[in-house]
């Protein structure tokens, strides 16, 4: 298949030095091969999303010098590619999953997960769902969220193009995932999965920090009959202490590094 790639920023806070250089390494493995590279708006955090930083995202990913063939403000065949203008198409998936009984609803919330008693942590940032409404699903009328149930005990690999072979065991490395939440709203997983599929993506090119999410979204692809892109996960730029740059960071955003007098090829490491 000819290659697809994608940016899918999301537009909670400005850009920063990571963005800059993964975005930079997905953006030349799609030129490399001839391929199409499509710019996704990853814009479903309501809480978050401001106009300014969705401004703010074109004008860094210009002065940075990518193109893309796809987007938001040049179209394209799978148009919209704004995730709050594609809510009906998570609505399907979602409602395929619930009639195969693969998610449940559940009450619980991150506070509840994190304080559970005996709930190992993963390698990411999500805990390992301790299974509490797994069993004995809550009976109420309030908003809830809905998790994925993921297979105890399978051991899930793939080869990462970047990173080599990975694997993970379900319900040990990572627990049921969200993949509705009770705001009436799809989660990260599940939307971009969906996206993924929808826009032919071949390669997934993204940070480390999301090698977990990867084998959430493999069993969402598995579960919906879809198949999986390959996956490129670039190493993490850190900051002077060794910590994840964080978008709050005002001195490792890009808007910042322009203020400072660095150059766009600086900031992609060319």
């Amino acid at each position: 298949m000819p290659y697809r790639g994608r940016l899918a920023p999301s537009p909670t806070g400005y850009l920063h030095l990571g963005h800059a250089q993964t975005f930079w390494v997905a953006h030349e493995r799609a030129r490399a091969a001839d391929g199409t590279l499509i710019l996704r708006n990853d814009d479903l955090d309501r809480d978050r999303v401001r106009p300014e930083f969705v401004a703010a995202m074109y004008e860094d990913m210009h002065w940075l010098g990518l193109q893309w063939d796809e987007g938001p403000d040049v179209g394209g065949p799978h148009a919209p590619y704004t995730q709050s203008e594609r809510l009906a198409h998570y609505r399907e998936a979602f409602e395929k999953l619930k009639a195969a009984g693969l998610v449940f609803p559940c009450t619980c919330s991150r506070k509840d997960v994190l304080s559970a008693a005996g709930a190992p942590h993963g390698g990411d940032e999500e805990p390992v769902y301790p299974g509490t409404c797994r069993s004995s699903p809550p009976q109420t009328n309030v908003a809830i969220n809905w998790r994925f149930r993921v297979p105890q005990g399978e051991v899930l690999e793939f080869v990462d193009t970047g990173l080599g072979p990975q694997r993970a065991v379900a319900g040990v490395d990572f627990g049921d995932f969200l993949v509705w939440r009770k705001d009436d709203m799809p989660s990260y997983q599940l939307a971009c999965v969906v996206d993924d599929a929808l826009m032919g993506i071949t390669e997934v090119v993204r940070g480390a920090d999301l090698v977990g999410s990867t084998f959430r979204q493999i069993l969402a692809f598995r579960a919906l009959g879809l198949t999986p892109p390959s996956f490129y996960h670039c190493p993490l730029v850190l900051d002077a202490s060794g910590r994840r740059l964080a978008k709050r960071d005002a001195s490792t955003t890009i808007r910042g590094l322009r203020a400072a007098g660095l150059t766009p090829e600086s900031c992609i490491g060319v």
